[in-house]
């Protein structure tokens, strides 16, 4: 830790299973994971619903999302018994201590288009 009772980088070694920012990335990283969870933050979606928030995203790859986000308790999966079948997903508790990043990630992403953008 730094004077300032901060963490610093050379406080973890990163190639080290046990560093947070490697379990943090193990279970958020990739190109999806972040963006579906920035849509379910505040809603409660059905899969079509989520996929029209997430154009560019293949069925089989939000399908696979899901479930690793669904296995890491990340994300709620539920099946009402009715035909035709009903499937909504939502954030878990573990899950909505992300939302203060989330939303601060995007807030940074719109400062970074705008820059990049003049």
């Amino acid at each position: 830790m730094n004077k300032n009772n901060e963490l610093a980088v050379e406080d973890f070694d990163i190639n080290n299973a046990g560093c947070p920012m490697t379990s943090v990335m193990n279970i958020i990283g990739g190109k999806w994971k972040v963006i579906i969870l920035f849509h379910l933050r505040e809603n409660t979606l059905r899969f079509g619903e989520l996929r029209k928030c997430i154009p560019k995203i293949t069925q089989k790859m939000l399908t696979q999302q899901l479930r690793e986000l669904e296995r890491d308790s990340l994300v709620i999966r539920k099946v009402y018994a009715q035909v035709p079948p009903k499937v909504e997903y939502s954030s878990t508790p573990l899950a909505d201590e992300l939302k203060p990043i989330l939303d601060m990630l995007c807030a940074w992403g719109q400062r970074q288009q705008e820059h990049v953008s003049k």
